[in-house]
């Protein structure tokens, strides 16, 4: 039975804003390992199914897909985030901790 992972994707290092995370993604779990390839050196997989992501608007659209294809899945949650509001002035309060 084919394996897949269905996740939130984090924001990544190189951004500051949210775009790209409010979306679930299924992905397909390897199903054989990878090697290098003995003319060029690249790596590569026979399976081409580990390039395929799949992009819902909610869990249940990801989870019902998986399910009409009959996939086995597994859900892995996304960490709650608390934004803490910031002021630049905050820098310059004289009952600020110092460190």
């Amino acid at each position: 039975m084919v394996q897949a992972r269905i996740y939130r994707p984090a924001k990544t290092a190189m951004q500051s804003g949210r775009r790209g995370t409010r979306k679930w993604v299924l992905e397909y779990e390897p199903a054989a390992s990878r090697s290098p390839d003995p003319l060029m050196g690249w790596t590569s997989a026979a399976d081409t199914l580990n390039e395929v992501h799949l992009l819902f608007a909610t869990l249940g659209e990801a989870t019902a897909f998986a399910e009409r294809q009959g996939l086995s899945y597994t859900i892995i949650q996304p960490h709650t985030f608390s934004e803490k509001p910031k002021s630049y002035a905050d820098n310059f309060r004289y009952d600020r901790v110092r460190e």
